[in-house]
């Protein structure tokens, strides 16, 4: 395991591949392709690209995080083109994050965010919030990308 000041640095470069995002629980999820440029340093990972889905959809997304000890936090800004807050820690190969929505996203505003690296030039986005009628968890955007 990467030590806490060299795991951003990795995350840096050029990331390309795809995945599925749903625009609300309940919806078809919809395959989209994604460009990422990611800069990287020892405190600091700003990532910002684009996700093309059926021939209408085009999406720019982004993620600023900054590290404090093993804190880190920042925003992130999805297809909805809404910012929200990151607040999360690392654990092994993933950043893991509570997201809170600047307004109500699937009948509430918080929802989870893994960022995880996959060997050394491999990259999991993944979006988790909950079905307001179950109350199970699902699955609002898988994306791999690859260096």
């Amino acid at each position: 395991m990467a030590a806490e000041e060299d795991f951003l640095p990795a995350l840096g470069g050029r990331w390309t591949g795809g995945g599925t995002v749903i625009t609300r629980i309940g919806s078809a999820p919809i395959r989209v392709t994604c460009d990422f440029d990611s800069k990287a340093s020892a405190r600091a990972l700003a990532m910002s690209g684009r996700c093309r889905g059926l021939l209408v959809v085009r999406r720019a997304v982004s993620a600023d995080i900054t590290r404090a000890g093993a804190r880190y936090a920042g925003s992130y800004t999805g297809p909805s083109g809404r910012p929200a807050a990151l607040s999360g820690r690392r654990s092994g190969d993933s950043l893991d994050f509570s997201v809170r929505w600047s307004r109500e996203i699937n009948g509430d505003r918080e929802a989870r965010m893994t960022i995880r690296r996959i060997g050394q030039n491999g990259l999991q986005l993944r979006t988790l919030d909950r079905d307001p009628k179950t109350g199970k968890t699902v699955v609002t955007s898988d994306l791999t990308l690859r260096r």
